[in-house]
């Protein structure tokens, strides 16, 4: 049994703090706890189990990372 979700689906979302130019675009996929490269679409894509993209989101919400 798989717990890979499937990111061929996934509805990307490019990131605020993503500029325009500045070479640094992360784009994300709520649905998959996923992030990748939107430069490289089809490049690598780092996924995180739900429970850990929760704690990273609220670390980030909170100031603490």
């Amino acid at each position: 049994m798989s717990i890979d979700p499937d990111i061929s689906t996934a509805d990307w979302i490019k990131s605020s703090y993503s500029g325009s130019g500045a070479g640094q675009c992360l784009e994300w996929a709520p649905s998959a706890s996923a992030v990748r490269d939107s430069k490289t679409p089809g490049g690598p894509v780092l996924v995180f189990p739900p429970a850990a993209w929760a704690a990273f989101v609220t670390a980030v919400r909170d100031g603490d990372a």
